[in-house]
């Protein structure tokens, strides 16, 4: 018999069948439920025990991992077995906003559970090796004492006890991840128009995103210090940079709504009077209000 702390894994769509084969492989004990049964037919083969309701998914082991859309999935799923909650430590790895991870946790305790948020930065082809993260946040304590079992997935990168951290550092790289690839799939577009492949672009694309840390490192202290001085940069120039990029997707014929929104957006400073400032001046727009 293993010696490893026992699993049960609750969803097993890509990512779940990733993270029940990682627990497999690292020798724990697995218990999985899904509501279509048959994908777990590979993890069984391996060696995983599937049951046949949720609340035997619950009841099989304390530590459990959750692998769902959201967290309606999760009152959805959990509900009906919602009385089994009591004692076990539920890590769920569903994707959600901020505020809806921490009424998730409050409703989790609130049935004798403990709740950990789990943000997993990479695809499922990422878990299992130790160089992927996942950020976690909620009571510590638990988190300690199954940090080993959850490093068998990715290594961990615990944010504080508030449940909400996780989501939001994962949410935060979720925004840049998002609006980076549209980016390229913009370029890739504006290159097909003049007859260049995404191939063709590649090397330079490339290059491109190996400057952005330097850029990063250098506007966030700043940023910090509501330092936008325009000796660097000024947002006036960029306008003009801006437009530019607009107008030739315009004369390409490709599809402009993100540089038109780019556009938009430096157009807002300028009518705020940041002409002469840096274009960092346009996360003022951007921030909350008050």
């Amino acid at each position: 018999m293993s010696s490893k702390q026992p699993v049960t894994v609750i969803g097993l769509g890509p990512m779940g069948q990733a993270m029940a084969g990682a627990f497999l492989d690292g020798g724990h004990p697995v218990t999985v439920w899904n509501r279509t049964a048959s994908r777990a037919d590979t993890l069984v083969e391996r060696g995983a025990v599937l049951v046949g309701s949720v609340e035997e998914a619950l009841t099989a082991g304390e530590l459990v991992i959750l692998s769902l859309t959201d967290y309606d999935a999760m009152y959805a799923v959990l509900e009906p077995a919602s009385h089994a909650l009591s004692g076990r430590v539920l890590v769920n790895l569903s994707s959600d906003t901020p505020d809806k991870t921490r009424a998730g946790a409050r409703w989790v305790t609130e049935r004798g559970g403990i709740h950990l948020t789990g943000g997993v930065t990479v695809p499922p082809s990422g878990i299992g090796r130790p160089e992927s993260s996942t950020f976690y946040s909620g009571p510590r304590g638990p988190f300690e004492a199954h940090r080993p079992t959850l490093e068998a997935l990715t290594g961990t990168d615990f944010r504080g006890e508030d449940p909400g951290l996780a989501a939001l550092f994962y949410q935060i790289g979720m925004v840049m991840f998002w609006t980076s690839m549209l980016g390229y799939w913009q370029a890739i577009a504006l290159a097909d128009a003049n007859g260049l492949s995404a191939a063709d672009i590649l090397p330079h694309a490339g290059e491109t995103m190996t400057t952005m840390p330097n850029f990063l490192s250098f506007y966030a202290a700043r940023i910090d210090a509501d330092e936008h001085s325009g000796d660097v940069d000024r947002l006036a120039m960029g306008m003009a940079s801006v437009e530019h990029v607009l107008h030739t997707n315009a004369d390409a014929g490709v599809d402009t709504a993100l540089p038109a929104a780019v556009v938009d957006l430096f157009r807002r400073g300028m009518d705020a009077g940041y002409a002469a400032d840096s274009f960092s001046s346009l996360v003022r727009l951007m921030k909350k209000a008050g």
